[in-house]
């Protein structure tokens, strides 16, 4: 008996290797070869821009399917829809507050350094400006009534995330109400989702492609030149972003939630490298709700603070218009008083709401806020044409921290989070698995136990 069971014993389980680190160090070569070709041959570059456009175009066509799955599963999941009401209010609340500290810090930023002193506008960067106004600029009345979606289906096929969303906060809250009638109906949804998340890595293997394209065509049509007269405020917002990231940002989640910043950005690595080489935070929604969920932050959490965060919380962005407003006002020789400043900022700060995280859409918002508070200054927009792209990716990068830095927050603030996980997860003890973007493990449509329910459980 004993000479027969290692016949009769059962094979051990194959690891799966992780081959998708080969896919991140060929997008850091391909960043590197992007930006040689712009600088070489830099007429060549700029044809590449549709390869960088494709790739991103092929991550937002996901967006709207992982948000609704997301939402729906977190939503139509938890027993009591006034936990889905008391996170979201912490999380608009939090919101609020970190956009205004992100405007403060800008403002005093950008009264100190003053880099648009001495500069001139000439006609042809006027015209600059003010085409990047959009002509379809919405008051708030028209931004409100636009989160509707004309019907059911035509949120999954437009652009704007706020319509998905609201879709899917009705459909949770249905199923909610359907109580065990809706759980076949989760439970199709959750396929559904890890449909969309298997199609998601595999379009991932595009990346190095869209690097290539995006950094190439950029470096291709900016050069050095353009760079040299805006350095100063480049380096300006670059600090400051770094700042507000490590030091406010990292300041609140130690405080709040016992977690060190630098171990937060090491998980979140790769996502950062993709947002780099693509200049768009959305590139890198669906990984991030994948990954705030393998943490420990329970499903209702994730899947309404990151959906909701990429709308509201865009803190780079804030960072960006506030330096970006006064930069312009020095360099047409009209500086603002603070009198001035903070009613613009303000205002921009509602006209931000709902900028998608793609490269340009900040450059057109500054515009359109300009154009609709203070239009003497959108003469102005053309002087950061050149570099926006450089500073696109600050700011994408910012947001993007900041979302994660918020998940974790309000998983905290309502007890919606496995800390003893987060630890693991962190120290690497449970690896995220990149080839399914979700822990198979968690697979069941389960609301996260009450924090009772976990003292018991371990009693």
């Amino acid at each position: 008996m004993a000479a027969s069971t290692p016949d009769t014993a059962p094979a051990a389980p194959r690891v799966k290797r992780d081959r998708t680190h080969y896919l991140y160090i060929a997008v850091i070569v391909a960043v590197a070869l992007g930006i040689a070709v712009g600088l070489i041959w830099p007429d060549a570059a700029v044809q590449l821009k549709p390869l960088g456009a494709g790739f991103v175009s092929l991550i937002k066509m996901m967006i709207s399917p992982i948000i609704f799955c997301t939402i729906v599963i977190g939503i139509g999941s938890v027993r009591k829809a006034t936990k889905v009401g008391t996170v979201g209010g912490i999380a608009l609340g939090y919101f609020l507050v970190m956009s205004l500290v992100a405007l403060a810090i800008g403002l005093l930023v950008g009264n100190v350094l003053h880099p648009g002193d001495g500069l001139h506008v000439t006609d042809a960067l006027r015209q600059t400006g003010h085409a990047q106004v959009d002509k379809k600029a919405l008051g708030p009345v028209a931004f409100v009534l636009s989160i509707i979606p004309t019907t059911f289906v035509s949120a999954f096929t437009g652009e704007s995330v706020l319509q998905t969303l609201l879709v899917a906060l009705l459909a949770g809250f249905a199923l909610q109400a359907m109580g065990p009638a809706g759980q076949p109906v989760l439970r199709g949804v959750e396929h559904i989702q890890r449909l969309v998340f298997r199609i998601l890595s595999m379009v991932m293997w595009a990346a190095p492609v869209g690097a290539f394209g995006a950094i190439a065509a950029v470096t291709g049509s900016a050069g050095l030149n353009a760079l040299k007269s805006l350095v100063v405020l480049m380096l300006g917002f670059y600090v400051t972003c770094v700042l507000f990231v490590f030091v406010v940002l990292g300041a609140v989640l130690r405080i709040v939630a016992g977690l060190n910043i630098f171990a937060l950005c090491k998980y979140l690595a790769r996502e950062f490298l993709l947002i780099l080489s693509t200049s768009s935070s959305e590139s890198a929604l669906p990984r991030l709700i994948a990954k705030m969920e393998h943490l420990g932050v329970s499903k209702p959490v994730v899947g309404i603070t990151v959906p909701t965060g990429y709308s509201f919380n865009l803190d780079g962005t804030m960072i960006y218009m506030t330096m970006a407003s006064l930069y312009i006002a020095d360099a047409l020789g009209t500086p603002m008083s603070l009198g001035e400043q903070i009613p613009l900022l303000l205002f921009l700060l509602l006209a931000s709401k709902g900028a998608a995280g793609v490269s340009g859409a900040g450059l057109a918002t500054l515009a359109g806020g300009l154009q609709s508070h203070k239009p003497a200054l959108v003469d102005g927009v053309g002087l950061i044409v050149g570099i926006d792209r450089f500073m696109s990716e600050a700011r994408a990068l910012t947001n993007f921290a900041g979302n994660a830095v918020a998940t974790v927050l309000v998983g905290t603030w309502t007890k919606e989070i496995d800390k003893d996980r987060v630890r693991r997860v962190l120290a690497g003890e449970l690896p995220f698995d990149e080839t399914t973007l979700l822990d198979e493990n968690q697979a069941g449509v389960t609301e996260a136990p009450e924090p009772r329910e976990k003292e018991l459980a371990k009693a």
